[in-house]
């Protein structure tokens, strides 16, 4: 299991300063995300200063860009970082695709991201290997590639994709063709080893190919303090009251309470939430631990399940440095 981290959320120019730290602590990955800035700017500085640290994106909203868009932008990361970009995609929800970023949902989430990621892999075919750009699917039409327009090959061509999910389609999605899968963080072991993992093996099983062939990356919900657990609480209930969620909830008969909640989230009524969620659900979806034994219980907890780990609390350079740089220890 690699211990990850999270980029926190600051301005471009402070981020030479957590890649050099976060490779210094001994992070097997930093990873980037699509919420107040633009998830690929910060990773040019990453790969530039740092050296043996991967990176990537965690996640990049796919539905908001085309897979040309895409395929340019992670193989200049590759190229520049000697291979240490990981590409990793989400579709978000439809009120977001639609209403933030003014693109169209699909009818299919599943069919149009398969094709993307394949326009993607077809480009990269088409710059490395020379192969014939003829891609034609339902949602796109790719077949041209003049040598003005095509970067070339480079050194590490093997990009890794990642997606992101919380229901079963896109974790069979994942199982069929990616290098990776990031499940979201409200999350649980038994949802993981009921729900996520089997529908995995569906996909690995469909393209001939064994569960070491694809990493599982967990950012779970860690409660190390009275305010950590608060902010789980808050977290949780903002999350569960997600239509697209409703899965999680359903799996323990909580379904009324997601009912409620997003009654609740309608109204814009946020106070209210955390009150919803009880002592029982939380320990489901939050590991209630201490920082010294952080480490051996986030093994026992996701041991068999994730390859990955990422707190879902950022590393800030200058916070606990020592604690992070022991925690780091316990995973190497």
């Amino acid at each position: 299991m690699k211990l990850d981290a999270a980029l926190p959320i600051v301005q471009l120019k402070d981020i030479h300063a957590i890649a050099k730290a976060a490779e210094e602590v001994g992070f097997a990955a930093l990873w980037t995300q699509e919420t107040q800035h633009d998830p690929f700017l910060p990773c040019t500085l990453i790969a530039e200063h740092s050296s043996k640290m991967d990176f990537g994106t965690a996640i990049a909203v796919s539905f908001a860009r085309s897979p040309a868009n895409l395929a340019y932008t992670a193989w200049d990361l590759a190229a520049q970082s000697g291979g240490r970009f990981i590409l990793g995609l989400g579709t978000q929800v439809k009120a977001h695709v639609e209403r933030r970023f003014g693109m169209t949902w699909p009818e299919s989430v599943t069919g149009k991201l398969r094709e993307q990621i394949q326009v993607i892999r077809a480009l990269w075919d088409c710059w490395q290997n020379g192969t014939k750009l003829n891609f034609r699917g339902e949602h796109y039409k790719i077949t041209l590639m003049s040598p003005f327009f095509n970067p070339g090959r480079i050194e590490n061509p093997n990009i890794p994709i990642y997606i992101a999910g919380v229901n079963t389609g896109l974790a069979r999605l994942a199982g069929e063709m990616c290098e990776g899968f990031h499940a979201h963080p409200f999350n649980s072991p038994r949802y993981m080893n009921e729900v996520i993992l089997p529908a995995l093996e569906e996909g690995l099983q469909k393209s001939g190919r064994k569960r070491g062939d694809i990493s599982v990356s967990m950012t779970p919900f860690i409660a190390t303090s009275p305010e950590e657990e608060g902010f789980a609480r808050m977290q949780v209930s903002f999350y569960a009251s997600t239509p697209s969620y409703r899965s999680v909830m359903d799996l323990y008969g909580w379904s009324e309470t997601a009912e409620k909640l997003s009654g609740f989230a309608a109204k814009g009524e946020w106070a209210e939430m955390p009150m919803l969620i009880t002592d029982e659900m939380l320990n489901e979806f939050c590991l209630m631990t201490t920082q010294e034994n952080l480490a051996a219980d986030l093994k026992k907890r996701f041991g068999g399940i994730a390859d990955r780990i990422t707190l879902y609390t950022p590393f800030v350079p200058g916070e606990k440095d020592e604690w992070w740089m022991g925690l780091t220890k316990a995973f190497n």
